[in-house]
């Protein structure tokens, strides 16, 4: 699991640095590196430790991972912890795949948490927002 975890942050701090000195964006979808990075991403998300969890469901959001739908599906539903599932649900409003964008809408009704209720509302209407521009 570590060994993941360092893979996981050295091909991010290479992505982070290489943009810094003038480099294509990692966060670009035309970047050679990105199939390398989502899909270490994915494997973060489905980690036992919790950080690595979010962390890499946060980054997912920020690459618009659209491959990482259904995983970031998975976090919103499971997940024990609120904070993971609003990470896991503005992943999804970053992605803006219309799955994601349904089930942040339903999460409003049937999350058991009020807090994640909250979130996800305005997630979504934010998207609403964004939308009608």
């Amino acid at each position: 699991m570590k060994n993941v975890l360092l893979i996981l942050v050295v091909i991010i701090v290479a992505g982070f640095s290489s943009a810094a000195f003038g480099a294509k964006s990692p966060f670009k979808k035309s970047s050679v590196n990105r199939e390398v990075i989502i899909k270490n991403l994915m494997v973060g998300v489905k980690s036992d430790n919790y950080g690595l969890r979010t962390s890499s469901a946060l980054l997912l959001g920020e690459f618009k991972a659209d491959e990482a739908v259904i995983e970031l599906l998975s976090m919103l539903h499971k997940e024990d912890s609120d904070d993971a599932r609003i990470v896991a649900a503005l992943s999804l409003l970053k992605i803006n795949d219309s799955r994601g964008i349904y089930a942040i809408k339903q999460a409003i009704r049937f999350d058991k948490s009020d807090r994640v209720k909250r979130m996800c509302e305005k997630f979504y209407y934010h998207y609403l927002e964004n939308k009608s521009n």
